[in-house]
């Protein structure tokens, strides 16, 4: 259940949350490439600027330069936008930081279809499908404040690389200052009998909205967390199903190569049932204000009401 009615983007909570662990770790380092004011990593800057590093307008030296620092045994959080960081340097990711194991964190900020006014080129909608092709990379996405700041310590304990994705639209506080991260674990943020709805990101605040609507419709939907997208939590997601019998998953991303085909994938092996998936249908984004740009996409609450219901009627 939503905590209360407040809301912040992720990517804040990213910067809130580097400057508490540099206070606790001074074993790592931040960097970013020229978008500091903008991923929040200027937080960082401003309170450890000997362990900030700018490299400027080059993503592909931020990763090559993230992996070198990480192979000294220092962990590395590298920052930069979603489309840059998954796309422009993909194969440094892959081959520098993926292929060795090593420790570096991808903070990836203003990812999916709410960058808003950018438009297409850079609403990433496709990283979470890149991210989850590259052997031994973890794919996170913090759906609220809480889980965000809690993302970035797991991240940080975590072993090997991490893709931790992150918002550029405020997010509705979900959870409050008690609530327990794990990362490949799943939470059932309300229960229900005739449907499943996975969602992970900006969606899980979406989709318990739209569950809260659909309860007075008399259709029960439980709702599914799935921060951490790789490792999937099979386990949970499986059991749910059995349980309702129906899936619909949600994301901010493309419906190819993300959280749905995860999910898919999973029940395919273990629990068919019938699924539907709701995302960016196999199209390019573009530029408009970011709520009205959800609606279009069927990304909000009555989006998504309306799609379970067809759904399960």
């Amino acid at each position: 259940m939503m905590a209360d009615a407040q809301r912040m983007a992720t990517r804040e909570s990213y910067g809130n949350a580097l400057v508490e662990l540099g206070h606790e770790h001074d074993d790592f380092v931040v960097l970013d490439a020229d978008l500091a004011a903008a991923t929040k990593t200027g937080m960082f800057k401003r309170a450890f600027p000997d362990r900030f590093f700018d490299v400027g307008i080059a993503e592909q030296n931020l990763m090559g330069i993230a992996a070198g620092i990480a192979a000294t045994g220092h962990r590395v959080f590298a920052s930069t936008f979603a489309m840059f960081a998954a796309g422009r340097a993909f194969e440094q990711v892959r081959n520098s930081i993926g292929y060795s194991h090593l420790h570096v964190v991808i903070g990836a900020t203003h990812a999916g279809i709410s960058v808003g006014e950018d438009g297409a080129t850079h609403q990433c909608n496709e990283d979470i499908a890149l991210m989850r092709a590259i052997p031994g990379m973890t794919v996170v996405v913090p759906s609220d404040d809480a889980e965000a700041q809690a993302a970035v310590r797991a991240a940080y304990e975590a072993d090997g690389p991490v893709y931790l994705r992150l918002g550029r639209l405020a997010a509705p506080r979900l959870h409050g200052a008690g609530y327990r991260f794990e990362l490949g674990r799943g939470v059932v943020e309300r229960a229900g009998t005739d449907v499943t709805i996975v969602a992970c990101g900006l969606m899980v605040g979406a989709a318990l909205e739209a569950a809260e609507a659909l309860a007075t419709q008399g259709v029960s939907a439980e709702v599914l967390n799935v921060h951490t997208v790789k490792p999937l939590d099979e386990g949970l997601v499986v059991a749910s199903a059995a349980r309702t019998g129906r899936v619909v998953t949600v994301e901010e991303h493309s419906v190819i190569g993300g959280l749905g085909d995860a999910v898919c994938a999973a029940l395919a092996e273990a629990r068919p049932v019938p699924v539907r998936k709701l995302g960016v249908q196999d199209v390019f984004g573009e530029s408009g204000p970011a709520l009205e740009l959800l609606a279009k996409y069927g990304l909000d609450a009555a989006g998504i009401q309306h799609a379970v219901e067809e759904f399960v009627r």
